[in-house]
């Protein structure tokens, strides 16, 4: 991690990843674009999930999560930093002169070689089918459906576990404990993602939380009685409801969301843990 001198009182206690692994310049062109965020609306222009908006103006980078390219070997050209997910990704130019983003694990660095193949070695950054990955490995960007791209364990510094091998699933512990059953001929990459210390970042001002396009959230008990079930009352007031609800007077902490029908439930070994 990188500190600052408390040069200011923003700058207290402040902390950003050190990253100097990551190549200089710009990305590659051909695989960015401008993109319109939804700043929190849906396709009506409402309001959907509230304290969205602004931040500063972002290219958006074609991410290959299902790395397609079976039997071509690859090699990293640079290791960039993406604004639109807390990971890094990694340019990778192939030897068939294509080029694509992916997402970069943490043992990845510029001229690695990596392959997405059904015999690939089980090292880190190469991919390959769940039912070839040996038990204790860690493994991030796993397709929850043969042939749908990765769409599970994505974020900074995480793995899941592959637990045991139960044809024709997979069991893996995900890195919310959760342990869930996957089909055993989805891809997965091998080994854990990058920014590890994607947690323990401080944005120690509200400005820094404004470029990331979070907007300020005001407190249900600071508002009045009509735009809150917490607002009203003189000086500093008790909740007021026998449970603790949103806006909305939906209940909240403890309130199963999972819908009781959801196809993926038989899918589930064991929750999370709460």
């Amino acid at each position: 991690m990188r500190q600052y001198k408390p040069t200011t009182p923003g700058r207290r206690g402040m902390s950003v990843m050190s990253r100097p692994f990551l190549s200089s310049g710009r990305p590659q062109k051909s695989l960015v674009a401008g993109r319109k965020r939804a700043v929190g609306r849906n396709n009506v222009g409402r309001i959907t999930t509230r304290h969205k908006g602004g931040g500063h103006k972002r290219l958006y980078r074609f991410v290959d999560f299902g790395q397609e390219k079976r039997d071509v070997p690859g090699r990293v050209l640079s290791c960039e930093y993406d604004p639109n997910r807390t990971s890094y990704i990694a340019l990778v130019a192939y030897r068939d002169g294509d080029k694509r983003y992916i997402l970069l694990g943490q043992e990845m660095a510029d001229g690695a070689e990596i392959i997405t193949s059904e015999k690939a070695p089980v090292q880190p950054g190469n991919r390959l089918p769940l039912s070839r990955i040996p038990v204790g490995t860690f493994v991030y960007n796993v397709e929850v459906h043969p042939g749908g791209g990765g769409k599970l364990v994505r974020a900074a510094g995480v793995g899941a576990e592959v637990l045991a091998h139960d044809t024709p699933y997979v069991l893996l512990r995900l890195p919310s404990k959760e342990i869930r059953k996957i089909q055993e001929h989805c891809w997965a990459s091998v080994g854990r993602l990058s920014g590890e210390e994607h947690r323990f970042v401080t944005i120690g001002k509200a400005g820094r939380s404004r470029w990331m396009g979070k907007r300020p959230t005001v407190r249900g008990s600071a508002m009045n009685p009509v735009d809150h079930p917490y607002g009203g009352g003189e000086g500093r007031a008790l909740r007021g409801t026998r449970r603790p609800k949103n806006l909305w007077g939906k209940g909240v902490r403890g309130v199963k969301t999972r819908g009781k029908k959801k196809y993926s439930n038989k899918l589930i070994i064991e929750r999370r843990k709460k």
